[in-house]
């Protein structure tokens, strides 16, 4: 059984979720503060962390910074303050995959965690070799197995830093603005969070570029938006 990890301060809200999360075969871990929280997702492997922002002892802007700097790319939904969108946006900025907003009903929830799921969703190891590989010098991805090298060397990246890369090298070539990256890969939600863009470019390029400032492959077509190299 899978099993996804609820960083909650509210005792109730966290049981009540939990009764929800097992209806779907899941099997639940709690934590009530950052701290405990980060040391369980980096210490288990979970198929989704829901992450309230405020938390005792680290808050939920913490642990998933600290998650993704050590790599940890499990999809990450955080519930935020419904009057905050400044909280939305730092969260989809630092790695996390989706948001929701306080008071929300369990229908809702469920619904963005079941969309994170299928965005997120992994092919298992048997998969055939049907699945779609881009390859470009020493960059290789296979979109089926969600896996990218490096000269030979395995990458890790966060679903949405490969949703990413993936759209862009499907299209090498052809520029799209931001607010276009957004609506694909984040959905119309996202409306005006254009820079979160930016920010995953960034991060992305930083794992796949010798040079940042001189990128091989995700290139900036000034006052436009960005476009992978042409093959």
């Amino acid at each position: 059984m899978e099993k996804a990890l609820i960083i909650e301060d509210d005792k109730d809200i966290s049981e009540l979720i939990a009764i929800h999360l097992a209806d779907m075969d899941l099997e639940v871990d709690k934590a009530f503060d950052g701290k405990d929280g980060l040391m369980k997702a980096m210490n288990n492997k979970y198929r989704f962390i829901l992450l309230d922002i405020r938390l005792p002892q680290l808050d939920g802007f913490e642990v998933c910074k600290r998650l993704r700097m050590e790599k940890n790319n499990t999809p990450v939904l955080m519930i935020t303050s419904k009057s905050e969108e400044i909280d939305k946006v730092l969260g989809l900025e630092i790695g996390a995959d989706d948001y929701i907003s306080k008071p929300f009903g369990i229908r809702e929830l469920l619904a963005r965690i079941k969309a994170v799921l299928r965005r997120t969703e992994r092919v298992p190891e048997s998969a055939d070799a049907e699945n779609v590989e881009l390859r470009f010098e020493d960059l290789y991805i296979n979109v089926g197995m969600r896996v990218v090298e490096l000269s030979g060397e395995r990458i890790e990246l966060s679903p949405k830093e490969f949703d990413l890369l993936v759209y862009l090298a499907s299209h090498p070539g052809k520029t799209y603005s931001r607010m276009q990256l957004l609506n694909q890969i984040w959905g119309y939600e996202f409306e005006g969070f254009e820079h979160t863009v930016n920010s995953h470019i960034n991060r992305l390029r930083s794992k796949i570029e010798q040079n940042m400032s001189q990128p091989e492959y995700i290139l900036t077509t000034w006052g436009v938006g960005y476009k992978f190299r042409e093959a």
